[in-house]
């Protein structure tokens, strides 16, 4: 499909070479049939009008013309007056790069329910919040916000960062050791990059948890080491018997269980960085989504010479910004900036001062207690629907984020059933997927369900009900 240029359009790059023997308009049409032939002027695409490749190619505008006409003449261009000229659509046309290419697949038909888990809401993306804080920023934004700024990231956000941190999760953060990144995806890179710099060699994971971490730590040379988790979280005894001196882990909401890190675990956990001289990586995705229990602290304030405390706004507001941090501990904080300014010299400034301006003035906030009623309701509907369609489930890690653990009779086969649900066009997500070993047992569901709505999380799970029952 070719692009629709609007307005004047892009350049069109063709070399006339005036020291050549033959004449330019011969070299001219050369030049179009080649770049048609080869698939870089695609079937449908407008090309420049005469007047103005004339005045590129420093040429007579007739020149130009006589050309269009010559190749429309062969049914390489198709001309209509008061109409642009554009590429034909030439069945005998010679295959482009595109076309020789194995033809792709057909992507799978899309579900009618997925209970894919870590999906916030798109549809509840504060659109005229955004758009007025990016508004206000451009606006307000200084000239030397448009070049090259810190790398650390905007001064700005880091200073209303390190206060919402303080204030709302009780961290210890000073906006001189903070670094924007894009996301929580940069920012682990960036931390187990610089960690690795250090002579770690070993990465504690939480087991079960995200396996796309094993493959972040073996990326940087960390060798990854599965920890496992029970009720109360990362068990600190087997951490402090592995030769891991850094651990990442999910305390106040953990992935995928949902379970918190007990208060005698995290004590437990900062003793063992302060005697081993270890790193704690904290992921901090989505604590600010609580429903019945009452706000869990930052690690971070606990131990914040050792803890790197990580967030984004990938659940909160929309994947697609792009925007995350890292409050780092002072030992960590230049390397770690350093790492950030070899990978792309800093994350967008606009964007940055928009969410600046979209937590100062309060809209933040009132997204986040809107979202907690939507993700509320929804996790009802989940409740009560498995109630009836599948009574002997059992859900867990319902208190916080918005997904929850449901534990499968023993007699299911958990693999069996997410593969018979995706024949009936909803998406189930086994636990067997975030354990180290790939075990099925004990058989388990991950359900996301930030994005969908209560009547789809119904018609959801009345679609599999007798799956989860096992008979």
């Amino acid at each position: 499909m070719a692009v629709e240029w609007t307005g004047l359009g892009p350049e069109l790059l063709l070399s006339l070479d005036r020291e050549l023997p033959g004449t330019l308009g011969s070299q001219l049409q050369h030049e179009l049939r080649e770049a048609i032939r080869s698939g870089r002027l695609a079937a449908g695409e407008r090309l420049p009008s005469s007047r103005r490749l004339a005045h590129e190619l420093g040429v007579s505008r007739g020149l130009v013309l006589e050309c269009y006409a010559q190749l429309g003449a062969e049914g390489y261009l198709s001309t209509r007056v008061g109409s642009a000229t554009r590429v034909a659509a030439r069945a005998d046309a010679p295959s482009t790069p595109t076309a020789r290419a194995a033809p792709p697949r057909p992507p799978p038909p899309p579900l009618a329910v997925d209970f894919r888990y870590g999906v916030p809401d798109l549809t509840s993306f504060p659109r005229r919040d955004w758009l007025s804080a990016l508004g206000e920023a451009g606006r307000h934004a200084s000239t030397a916000a448009a070049g090259y700024g810190d790398p650390r990231g905007s001064t700005e956000l880091r200073q209303v960062l390190a206060a919402y941190l303080r204030r709302v999760r009780g961290a210890t953060a000073d906006p001189e050791f903070m670094v924007i990144c894009s996301g929580f995806a940069q920012g682990i890179n960036l931390v187990l990059r610089a960690l690795a710099r250090d002579g770690v060699r070993q990465l504690a994971l939480e087991d079960p948890g995200d396996r796309d971490n094993d493959a972040l730590a073996e990326r940087a040379g960390l060798e990854p080491v599965a920890v496992p988790v029970d009720e109360r979280g990362l068990d600190v005894e087997v951490l402090s018997a592995t030769s891991a001196r850094a651990v990442l882990l999910t305390p106040a909401h953990q992935t995928p269980t949902g379970v918190v890190l007990a208060p005698e675990r995290r004590q437990a956990l900062a003793a063992w960085a302060n005697d081993a001289g270890g790193v704690i990586i904290e992921d901090d995705y989505d604590a600010e989504f609580r429903y019945d229990r009452r706000p869990v602290g930052s690690l971070q304030g606990l131990a914040p010479d050792r803890v790197v405390a990580m967030g984004s706004v990938s659940k909160s507001l929309a994947p697609a910004l792009r925007l995350g941090w890292v409050a780092c501990p002072e030992g960590l904080a230049e390397s770690i900036a350093s790492e950030k300014e070899i990978a792309d010299r800093g994350s967008p400034t606009l964007d940055q001062l928009a969410l600046a301006r979209l937590i100062e003035s309060g809209r933040f906030d009132r997204h986040l207690r809107r979202m907690r009623t939507v993700y509320a309701a929804r996790r009802g509907a989940l409740v009560d629907v498995l109630a009836r369609h599948a009574p002997d489930v059992k859900l867990g890690g319902l208190a916080a984020g918005f997904h929850a653990v449901a534990r499968l009779p023993d007699t299911v086969d958990e693999q069996a059933a997410v593969a018979a649900a995706r024949e009936r066009s909803i998406g189930l997500y086994g636990m067997s997927g975030y354990r180290s070993s790939g075990a099925t047992r004990p058989p388990a569901l991950v359900l996301g369900f930030g994005n969908l709505s209560e009547s789809s999380i119904e018609r959801g799970i009345e679609r599999v009900g007798d799956l989860l029952r096992g008979r």
